[in-house]
């Protein structure tokens, strides 16, 4: 029986984990941007990126001083009972975890700015959650901070658009983002749904691991396609030139109105924090990273 406190204690380490050890995926990726890299104040901010990451596994200290907010993905079975309330769990989890890490607060009152010492609030931590078939459970965990989500775009495109138009914003957003987001970027785009699911799935195209191709093939062709746009923009590594804009592109669609195309854009920056957990043996596991 998967009980309260082992549920919140692996959201603990899931918190703790993507917050000091980047996914191997990505790692890899910024390895290879180095070795193809020749303009040298890139390669320069390539390596101080690379030396950051050691020293943040090394110590079990934050990858970056903005410590995010949180967005949990959560794919509970209908026949997975819970005797406990998953959300209140979570909460408590992130508070646990600002304590321990520790981490930045950094959520506010939208209107009075006031601080939460807790990093919870209203809506945060962010939970969706997913039923599927059978007894399994599934959690993701997205953190992005400031940089990235403010340069995040929805474009409610003519419905008659058609592809190349939706390459074009989203280019248009990743060079207008430029240096803000702390490029090398991976981008997330959601295609179709409406203007709160186009959204979703931009977040949800993140967690992706960039060594997984997308399984539709129309869609893996449109990624290779605008990773080869972008990185041809020179915005390169924090912005100061180079080949590497982004270190991926990821896109999911869904269904929407035959008057309406939603197009989403999320950013996530060089440190893609993400972490998941699921029942192993019947117990829940932190498997990534």
């Amino acid at each position: 029986m998967l009980t309260e406190t082992s549920f919140r204690d692996t959201v603990v380490e899931m918190i703790r984990r993507a917050e000091t050890t980047l996914p191997r995926d990505v790692l890899s990726a910024l390895r290879r941007a180095l070795n193809r890299e020749r303009e040298p104040l890139a390669r320069f901010h390539l390596k101080m990126m690379l030396e950051n990451l050691s020293l943040a596994r090394k110590l079990q200290a934050p990858i970056c001083q903005d410590t995010g907010t949180f967005t949990f993905f959560v794919k509970l079975g209908l026949k997975r009972g819970l005797r406990f309330d998953l959300g209140k769990a979570m909460t408590e989890a992130v508070k646990i975890a600002t304590r321990e890490v520790p981490l930045r607060a950094n959520a506010v009152d939208p209107l009075t700015r006031r601080p939460s010492p807790s990093n919870t609030g209203r809506d945060q931590p962010a939970v969706h959650i997913e039923i599927t078939p059978g007894k399994d459970l599934e959690l993701e965990l997205l953190v992005k901070g400031a940089g990235t989500e403010n340069c995040s775009r929805l474009f409610m495109m003519r419905p008659t658009a058609g592809v190349a138009a939706i390459e074009e914003v989203v280019l248009k957003a990743i060079e207008e983002a430029g240096g803000k987001s702390c490029p090398p970027n991976i981008v997330g785009v959601g295609i179709g749904g409406s203007m709160e699911t186009a959204t979703l799935r931009a977040k949800q195209a993140l967690l992706r691991p960039l060594n997984v191709k997308n399984p539709d093939p129309e869609l893996a062709k449109l990624e290779h396609r605008l990773e080869s746009s972008a990185n041809k923009l020179n915005i390169g590594p924090m912005g100061l030139g180079g080949k590497t804009t982004v270190l991926g592109v990821r896109i999911e669609k869904a269904a929407c109105h035959t008057a309406s195309l939603p197009v989403a854009v999320a950013f996530q920056c060089w440190p893609a924090r993400r972490s998941k957990a699921k029942l192993v043996n019947g117990k829940l596991r932190v498997v990534e990273p």
